[in-house]
């Protein structure tokens, strides 16, 4: 099914993973995850089970369990060197954030466990101020939070299934403009302010245990579009200084993402591998819509017509290990490699994304029978990447992401 995407240098909405993941998806939401580098599948134990795998439910420790994280991102400035002239050349700026996530796991009824989990999947932003970047992203924000109820059941010692609806609610801000005819002097500006808009999906999940030590387990997050509106504003001083006003509204794929994962227990330690695929065929055309209709001619011509992007699906592979090092503290570190879904032929200033490799370290210590506390460091590496078409011809460089989760867990 064919998507668009809308209103405002909507494609300014793909800035806000430039420089994380694949595309605008962030992977890791708990110290587990980050500490494995999103390789939190079939190895899922504690109470972010029910967000990443909550057919892991039915294996974990018995009672009420939760954990309360708040990660920190760093989005390191990509630089952009072109090769047609220095006055197309330019950089973002760092951004930083901090992310709370809450997930909570109910005891066992009947072999049937509950779940929740608040999490913040998708997002961030990017700012270009350099004039000809800033044409196309001048700056974006978008903000997405998820509440994921879950239940599991457990059919045997062997078999566990899971499922949960997905409450997504988003909100985006975005600003481009600039100068698009030089020697006429022609400049145009566009200005969305989005309202918080909610949208649903689904989630399944299976978790196998051929042997104590082993667990083998798929989960699916839906595919939900996000229907975001707000208020535009455009205007142009050619040929008399205009500004039009309306109502605008955009759908952005929140994609949907298969993951096969596969975990083994040797004594104290585990290790998991995992493959996810995610589904960004989903955007195929940025098509800009407006409640009123835009007659003005040099408005209608830049901010009109269909921008074909048809992104691809991308796969990462993920390896994740912990070891116990004793009844205090357990160490995790992990290893990712994850594609970017966007052609060079369609690739701008929006999301000059690249493949990355991602390193992650950290670590659980048992403060009491109850109460564990985590840290965990991630650095996603992104390569360098040089693309010419219709609006770059230049080498985008220095793109990378930190992020630091630290956490409390708590047992009833």
């Amino acid at each position: 099914m064919k998507k668009k995407l809308s209103v405002l240098a909507v494609a300014s909405i793909f800035a806000a993973g430039s420089a994380f993941a694949s595309g605008y998806r962030i992977p890791e939401q708990s110290i587990d995850s980050t500490a494995k580098a999103g390789a939190n599948i079939a190895s899922a134990t504690n109470a972010d089970a029910t967000y990443f795998n909550p057919a892991n439910m039915s294996w974990i420790d018995e009672g009420w369990l939760t954990e309360l994280d708040l990660t920190y991102i760093r989005l390191a400035s990509i630089s952009y060197d072109d090769v047609r002239s220095p006055f197309f050349s330019g950089s973002t700026e760092d951004e930083n954030f901090l992310l709370p996530t809450f997930f909570v796991v109910s005891p066992n009824y009947n072999n049937f466990r509950f779940g929740l989990s608040l999490t913040a999947p998708f997002g961030l932003a990017k700012r270009w101020n350099d004039p000809y970047p800033a044409t196309f992203a001048k700056k974006f924000s978008l903000q997405v939070f998820e509440l994921n109820p879950t239940v599991s059941y457990k059919f045997n010692q062997y078999v566990s299934v899971a499922g949960g609806a997905r409450m997504l609610m988003a909100k985006a801000i975005a600003r481009n403009g600039g100068v698009v005819n030089p020697a006429a002097g022609i400049a145009v500006d566009r200005d969305l302010e989005g309202n918080w808009e909610i949208d649903w999906g689904y989630n399944l999940a299976l978790s196998v245990k051929p042997t104590q030590e082993s667990n083998l387990s798929i989960t699916y997050r839906s595919n939900v579009d996000l229907g975001l509106t707000g208020d535009a504003t455009l205007s142009t001083n050619f040929p008399a200084p205009f500004v039009f006003k309306s109502d605008g509204n955009v759908t952005l794929p929140a994609p949907g993402v298969l993951s096969l994962s596969g975990s083994y227990t040797w004594d104290k330690l585990t290790v998991e591998l995992t493959w996810d695929r995610t589904f960004w065929s989903e955007y195929e055309a940025l098509d800009i819509k407006y409640a009123d209709p835009l007659l003005q001619p040099v408005l209608a011509s830049v901010f009109g017509p269909p921008v074909p992007k048809n992104w691809d699906d991308t796969d990462a592979f993920r390896i994740g290990v912990s070891y116990e090092f004793n009844e205090m503290f357990t160490g995790m570190a992990g290893f990712g490699i994850d594609n970017n879904p966007v052609p060079s032929q369609n690739l701008s200033f929006e999301l000059p994304d690249t493949d990355a490799l991602l390193f992650a370290i950290g670590g659980r210590y048992k403060v009491s029978e109850q109460m564990e506390l985590g840290l965990s460091f991630l650095y996603d590496y992104k390569d360098d990447r040089t693309v010419t078409n219709g609006t770059v011809n230049g080498k985008f460089t220095d793109a990378a992401a930190i992020l630091v989760t630290g956490g409390l867990s708590y047992k009833f």
